[in-house]
């Protein structure tokens, strides 16, 4: 009846963590995922029919292969008789000629069809599929997948997909000049699959239920299983390290699921992300989170040069005044190129996105940028970790 009582006044209490907290607060939804609870790939092969030319053609043995079993296991008859009554030695000799004549298979294409189960999901719902050409097909456009079985890892069928494709990639071929807008040769089946067997959870049988938090940090765990344990009561939660955090949650399935809900909304204000620089080589760009920091530095990069200053201040409050003694960083950025004295001032703040800015103002090419950034690194100035990609 407590645990009732606490979960009922749990959107009470949400409302007040909201206004108590800063602008930057998350819900644990946000930050975690239940241990557990997961989606699920599933992968199957089968035979796209109906293309308009655009097939494999016989240029792979393995479609026509696929068609024949896909026609036998339907009852009909590709290599053998067409009777099995005597026709006579003229039907019987015709019979022979087209078994031993190929298939056409200019309108047949073998694709791979994938898709993911998620989590909690019941026989006779739909999911969607993708499917993509393993052959040498040039276009699926106009095409009809035929019945496929999607299967997980262990061997087991767990959805059937069939139906027609949506392709958004189109191919033309005219006088000896292509046009190919899109990838022709992929597409998807909104709600192309129906789900055949489920996939259990220990979410209904386990005592505990584990919530793994997505970027690991002690801090952000430690905060969700305080906020946790102060709204439902001490001993709830444990972080057990950077990533899960432990919950004890009522036996009962329907209780679970109202905690589980009641948990999900709680506000909680994550620790502050590992300082962190992103450069991409190829285009220049830069991506800097709020935690970068930069000391006073010198950093010349051909004609390019940047220069930092840091004038350190104590502000200390009058003598009748509540308040505390304060230090403040003054910062004078400037950059200059070459011989043409062309220089940037920036007010006081030293912060990185304002030497970026610069840099790109004097049309540095992206080497510049990532070389500077570079440099600022290894002299121990930029206290952040530097990621190119």
């Amino acid at each position: 009846m407590a645990i009732l009582m606490k979960i009922l006044n749990i959107f009470l209490i949400s409302i007040f963590c909201s206004v108590s907290t800063t602008a930057f607060a998350d819900r644990v939804k946000d930050l975690t995922d239940v241990g557990g609870v997961r989606s699920n790939q599933l992968v199957g092969y089968g035979l796209v029919v109906g293309l308009g030319g655009t097939g494999d053609g016989k240029d792979l043995p393995f479609t026509g292969q696929s068609l024949k079993s896909f026609l036998s296991g339907l009852g009909v008859s590709v290599d053998g008789p067409i009777s099995e009554f005597d026709l006579g030695d003229s039907l019987r000799d015709l019979a022979g000629q087209n078994a031993r004549k190929d298939l056409k298979l200019e309108n047949v294409a073998a694709v791979m069809v994938t898709a993911e189960l998620p989590p909690f999901i019941k026989p006779g719902q739909r999911i969607d599929i993708n499917v993509s050409a393993i052959g040498v097909a040039s276009s699926l456009r106009g095409g009809n997948l035929i019945m496929a079985e999607l299967k997980g890892v262990d061997g087991e069928i767990y959805a059937l997909a069939q139906g027609p494709l949506t392709v958004t990639g189109i191919s033309v071929n005219a006088a000896g000049t292509s046009v190919e807008i899109g990838v022709p040769t992929s597409g998807r089946i909104p709600n192309g699959a129906i789900v055949e067997r489920m996939v259990k959870t220990p979410f209904g049988s386990s005592s505990h239920v584990v919530l793994n938090v997505r970027d690991a940090d002690f801090s952000t765990s430690n905060a969700i299983a305080n906020m946790i344990n102060e709204t439902f009561g001490w001993g709830t939660a444990e972080a057990l390290d950077s990533v899960s955090v432990v919950l004890a949650v009522p036996d009962d399935g329907r209780q679970r699921v109202a905690f589980m809900s009641a948990v999900e909304n709680l506000e909680v204000v994550p620790g502050e992300p590992t300082a962190r620089v992103i450069v991409n080589s190829r285009t220049g760009t830069a991506v800097i989170n709020r935690s970068v920091r930069v000391t006073a530095a010198a950093v010349s990069h051909g004609a390019i040069t940047v220069r930092i200053n840091t004038d350190n201040e104590v502000v200390q409050p009058n003598a009748f005044a509540e308040g505390e003694t304060a230090e403040v960083a003054n910062a004078d950025i400037q950059v200059t190129e070459g011989g043409a004295g062309n220089m940037f001032m920036f007010e006081s703040g030293v912060e990185l996105r304002d030497i970026v800015d610069a840099v790109n103002r004097i049309g540095a090419t992206p080497s510049s940028l990532i070389a500077i950034l570079e440099a600022l690194k290894r002299s121990g100035s930029l206290r952040a970790e530097l990621v190119v990609i």
